[in-house]
């Protein structure tokens, strides 16, 4: 069966997140999403543990079910420690098979630091010694590298990272087969790296609030339980992974290079050109994703590996909702009417993706379906985000705005 799957979000125990995230409110936004297996996020932390055993049905094969959503269980972990000289903070999402194998992991990693005092503990552990605890006590977890690209904590942040997997799994490499791009990559930027070829790049929304649930997520073709999913994700089975749901990469947090606090965006050829330095302060700019790409890139923009998995770029329903009316996504006016849309199509990934056009437009605010109609067709402009600052997107243009304010004036 085809279905989506989000497997990295966090619970309302995370530091930054929504008190909605709850097995209750995670249930009924994977539904409005579209999204029918959700990782767990955060079983690390006791109290969400407690929950998730006390509301999760067992299925019995690996995976957990509430309010017919399917779960999965997951759990991101930051490892921050010195290697060599150098200081790496890493984050890793762990996936387990069972709340056996949890209580296990559990058990062992609260010898290592401290698992109530986050959703996503801080552990002083390299990234490698982890991989070897957790596939000690069960061969079937997974571990994917989460955001591999983000500055601060990812395997090749530009801040705290590795230039090669294998320097940071060392012994263990081999057992890591799938990777996350984050959302300030997408596929193609990271098929410019022969070295990632053999891995599985997945996408996840890193939700810390319900409404960003699915904001990038993975379709598969398959069975539903842990173990096939383990298998297409090990195999990179094309057949069976369908595509991933993606962001605009420049709409991330860190796609450009910039210093926030001077409002300065840069692209690489301008970080070179300023010799990595903020051109108004003269401080050291965030190196971002882009440039550390480049940095580490064998191939020229533009070569697709012939064992890729497919993507499609995507905005949020809400945010479209949200220019059409011209106010902000957290209006309620924007979640009337998303509610409004769900209730006539169905769920937001049915309508940014398979709804067809003469029934969007049928069916939705004229200028709501245009909007979805364009975003599919990648017809937007975005500005792209730097140094922690979402990039801005535009899907219509001043002049398309001016015509419909005309229009909307010429009715009175």
């Amino acid at each position: 069966m085809e279905f989506v799957a989000d497997f990295h979000i966090h619970s309302k125990y995370s530091r930054a997140t929504s008190r909605d995230m709850d097995t209750q409110h995670i249930a009924e936004w994977a539904k409005l999403k579209g999204v029918t297996l959700m990782g767990t996020g955060d079983f690390t932390h006791h109290l969400w543990l407690e929950e998730l055993k006390s509301r999760l049905e067992d299925l019995g094969n690996g995976l957990f079910k509430y309010n017919d959503v399917y779960f999965i269980l997951t759990s991101e972990i930051s490892s921050i420690y010195s290697k060599k000289g150098k200081t790496y903070r890493i984050h890793n999402i762990v996936f387990s098979p069972s709340f056996k194998t949890t209580d296990r992991i559990n058990e062992t990693l609260s010898r290592c630091g401290n698992l109530a005092s986050d959703g996503r503990p801080i552990l002083g552990l390299d990234a490698s010694e982890l991989a070897r605890i957790i596939f000690d006590i069960d061969e079937n977890c997974m571990i994917v590298c989460g955001h591999i690209w983000t500055p601060w904590f990812s395997l090749f942040g530009s801040m705290s990272g590795f230039d090669r997997i294998e320097d940071c799994f060392e012994e263990q490499t081999p057992k890591i087969f799938a990777l996350e791009t984050g959302l300030s990559s997408d596929p193609a930027m990271n098929w410019r790296l022969s070295a990632l070829d053999k891995y599985t790049l997945i996408s996840n929304s890193d939700s810390h609030s319900p409404s960003k649930i699915g904001r990038e997520a993975n379709v598969f073709d398959c069975e539903l339980n842990y173990k096939t999913i383990r298998e297409v994700l090990q195999t990179k089975d094309k057949k069976r992974f369908l595509y991933t749901i993606e962001f605009f990469p420049e709409e991330g947090k860190y796609h450009y290079d910039g210093h926030r606090l001077c409002g300065t965006r840069l692209s690489p050829t301008q970080t070179r050109e300023n010799k990595g330095r903020c051109p108004k302060c003269g401080k050291p700019v965030t190196v971002g994703v882009m440039n550390r790409v480049e940095q580490l890139a064998d191939r020229q923009e533009g070569y697709v590996p012939s064992n890729s998995i497919p993507f499609k770029n995507f905005i949020s329903l809400d945010e479209i909702i949200a220019e059409v009316k011209g106010v902000a996504k957290t209006s309620q006016g924007v979640e009337r009417e998303y509610r409004s849309c769900i209730a006539k199509m169905g769920n937001e990934f049915e309508i940014l993706t398979k709804i067809p056009k003469d029934v969007l437009i049928k069916n939705l605010p004229a200028k709501i379906a245009e909007g979805i109609l364009r975003v599919r067709e990648g017809k937007v402009n975005i500005q792209a985000g730097f140094d922690g600052e979402y990039g801005k997107i535009a899907i219509f243009s001043a002049e398309d705005k001016k015509d419909t304010t005309e229009q909307q004036l010429s009715l009175f």
